[in-house]
């Protein structure tokens, strides 16, 4: 997936929020939906939801409550804002909107900040009950855990700072400095596969763009996806460098084994394009981001 100029996002967002507006006035978007309204009109809140077989959301429904994993340092996929708390961008409401169909409310939601390094083990250990933060599917982790979706597709990029005439693509690494999270794929693969001078891993993206901004390393490397965002924050300053070079499979993370949660998560996707398009023309598309909502496996 390339990264494109997208004329007239905001103008779709509209589009697609009064379209759904009407269309969703009193019917459900969404396997088991038929409860109360969630305030952005988009679903609704599962009323008296049940999961039959699902020892994972059997502990949400002891507690009366779901416990998502996410990120807190990506725009327009997983942000916080420092001042407010807020938890906005693509993922945020993709595990929004999970937790509505399986009946909890925004209240009901205790949002967890993961780090890359750190999300199959939180899942293991039943800290969290699901995670949705740009986690690309691979057979290492299935190892582990159990992937519902894809619900998007993205492919590797580099980020540079916005005056680089010397980096055009992955091939034009070798004596440069890249950055990127600890126990991302992205990272591996530059290092598997091509010749870069060194590379340096942090816990979050954002130290990767401190440390960009301040000349300490020369590029980083992540799914054009995260990217984006940060240009869409800062275009004065940084620039993505060529094309993708992978493909990169987004899925939410689900305990392994929990079948009837799996199924659960993939009839939404399945059945809620109108949601999954609303939602990317709000927090994707104007990051100049082009894309359409892939099948489940």
């Amino acid at each position: 997936m390339r990264i494109t100029r997208a004329a007239g996002a905001f103008a779709g967002i509209a589009i697609a929020a009064l379209a759904l507006a009407g269309c969703n006035s009193g019917s459900p978007t969404s396997p088991g939906a038929g409860g109360d309204d969630d305030d952005n009109g988009l679903w609704q809140v599962a009323d008296d939801f049940a999961l039959d077989g699902s020892p994972t959301f059997a502990e949400m429904d002891d507690r009366d409550g779901v416990i998502v994993g996410v990120k807190n340092d990506q725009p327009g996929l997983g942000y916080e804002d420092a001042a407010s708390g807020e938890r906005t961008g693509f993922d945020v409401d993709i595990a929004r909107w999970i937790a509505a169909s399986l009946g909890f409310e925004e209240d009901d939601i205790t949002f967890e900040t993961i780090p890359s390094a750190n999300r199959e083990q939180a899942i293991v250990n039943g800290d969290i009950d699901y995670y949705v933060g740009t986690y690309s599917i691979t057979d290492e982790r299935k190892k582990q855990i159990d992937f519902a979706g894809p619900y998007f597709i993205t492919g590797q990029g580099l980020l540079v700072a916005a005056d680089n005439e010397d980096i055009a693509g992955p091939d034009d690494l070798a004596g440069k400095v890249v950055c990127s999270v600890t126990g991302s794929t992205p990272l591996q693969r530059i290092r598997d596969e091509y010749s870069p001078g060194d590379t340096r891993e942090y816990d979050t993206y954002s130290q990767c763009i401190d440390q960009l901004l301040q000349g300490q390393v020369d590029a980083i490397t992540t799914d054009e996806a995260i990217l984006a965002g940060y240009v869409a924050q800062r275009p004065d300053d940084l620039k993505i460098a060529g094309e993708p070079f992978s493909e990169e499979r987004y899925g939410v993370g689900l305990p392994k084994g929990d079948t009837a949660l799996l199924d659960h998560v993939n009839g939404l996707f399945t059945d809620g394009g109108d949601v999954w398009d609303a939602l990317f023309e709000e927090h994707l598309a104007p990051a100049g981001i082009d894309g359409e909502q892939p099948a489940v496996d």
